[in-house]
């Protein structure tokens, strides 16, 4: 066990100067303090590290002995010391964040091309998993923060939520079902078409049927599928009306390859948010693509 690190410090430096008097002057203390610290150590250690002459001091054998490994603890040290400034910097460093297929593609994506080009040392791990399965990897210290959709199914007071951009869901249809768009309908008469939703246990799905619920209806989809992106393909395709996020599809709205069918009570507006675990500090790398994130109040 190591009793006290300033004897070795002293040794450390006596060693490299070859003299008390200048390892003092270096450590900026006494002479008789540097004698002092190395008499301690010589005690603990059992034996004489240095030898004395008309010049200054060398090291015995087990002195020269334990130089090695002191000096090999200061390069690591030196090396430590070096790494934490270059992550400071973010010129190193790691970032690992999880998020959906969808809200990693349209929200995620644009903020890490932004960041790559500012920190291309930077590396950066992303894991795809629902919002359900990424704060399970948040809590479990796998991820440093999470990009889900809320509202969350359930609270957890072991994470920070921060809400992000605003994003609402809507009904789509390609060419096929066009004539719904032509004016509002209820989700009742909507109800009656084909209709295709993400697959049970999305937080997306859990908030549409809970919406369909508070109209005392119960949305029995045609097709289920794993994502935004193949909703859209089949609801082109015209095999019915897909359930999507809005604001990703706006370039599929603007050309006419996909068209909103507006309903007489809207479907509310939600949020993304970005989770990260209480107590637990973020690396700077990854504060730094946060407060990138949260400066962003509106998707582009």
């Amino acid at each position: 066990m190591i009793h006290n690190m300033e004897w070795y410090r002293v040794f450390y430096f006596t060693a490299k100067a070859g003299s008390l008097s200048k390892a003092a002057e270096e450590l900026f203390i006494t002479q008789p303090a540097v004698t002092h610290s190395i008499k301690q150590l010589e005690s603990k250690l059992g034996g004489q590290l240095f030898i004395r002459t008309s010049k200054g001091v060398n090291l015995t054998a087990e002195g020269e002995v334990l130089f090695k490994y002191i000096e090999q603890a200061y390069h690591f040290i030196s090396n430590g010391e070096r790494k934490i400034a270059e992550m400071h910097q973010l010129v190193d460093g790691e970032i690992k964040i999880g998020a959906g297929d969808t809200l990693c593609r349209h929200y995620l994506l644009p903020h890490l091309q932004s960041y790559h080009e500012a920190y291309p040392s930077i590396k950066i791990q992303v894991t795809n998993r629902t919002t359900a399965e990424t704060v399970t990897l948040l809590k479990e210290g796998k991820i440093d923060l999470g990009i889900i959709n809320l509202p969350l199914a359930q609270p957890d007071n072991k994470i920070n939520v921060q809400e992000s951009i605003p994003i609402t869901d809507c009904f789509v249809a390609g060419v096929k079902h066009k004539y719904l768009s032509e004016t509002p309908i209820s989700l009742e008469a909507l109800l009656q078409q084909p209709i295709i939703l993400l697959e049970k246990g999305s937080s997306i799905r859990t908030f549409i049927d809970t919406f369909a619920e508070s109209q005392s209806l119960t949305i029995k989809p045609e097709i289920e599928l794993g994502s935004i992106d193949l909703l859209v393909d089949f609801a082109r395709s015209g095999f019915g009306i897909a359930c999507v996020i809005k604001d990703f599809v706006s370039h599929e709205l603007a050309e006419g390859s996909l068209y909103e069918i507006q309903l007489k009570n809207p479907v509310p507006p939600r949020k993304v948010g970005i989770v990260t675990l209480k107590g637990t500090p973020l690396s700077v790398a990854a504060k730094h693509i946060l407060d990138m994130m949260m400066q962003q109040r509106s998707p582009s």
